[in-house]
């Protein structure tokens, strides 16, 4: 026999998803019971977009720093800025979708 009243809902399991964008330079969460929503599934597009934009920039950049290129200090700036900022949006990605992955059975989680 339970002693919580008939109306009270069993609790939920709460996940935290790391989004791929942030609030003035703070990792923005989404606090959820892990079902698919309209802030997931928008998180989840715009992951998919910030991976679809690393691939073509890394196809971009491959031929600027071969060795037979002829560029400008200020050009490799550039590229080194679009890479790194590609790269920082992937590290991001994985590390949000490293979270949701469960510990193997019979293994704690690290946090």
């Amino acid at each position: 026999m339970s002693t919580q009243p008939e109306s009270t809902p069993a609790p939920t399991v709460r996940h935290l998803r790391l989004l791929p964008w942030s609030h003035d330079g703070k990792p923005a969460h989404l606090v959820t019971d892990g079902t698919r929503s309209f802030l997931s599934q928008l998180a989840d597009k715009i992951e998919g977009q910030q991976i679809e934009t690393a691939a073509v920039i890394v196809s971009l950049a491959r031929p600027m720093v071969e060795d037979s290129a002829d560029l400008s200090a200020d050009e490799l700036r550039w590229v080194a800025r679009r890479l790194v900022e590609s790269l920082t949006d992937v590290l991001n990605i994985a590390e949000s979708r490293g979270q949701r992955i469960p510990p193997y059975e019979g293994e704690e989680s690290e946090d």
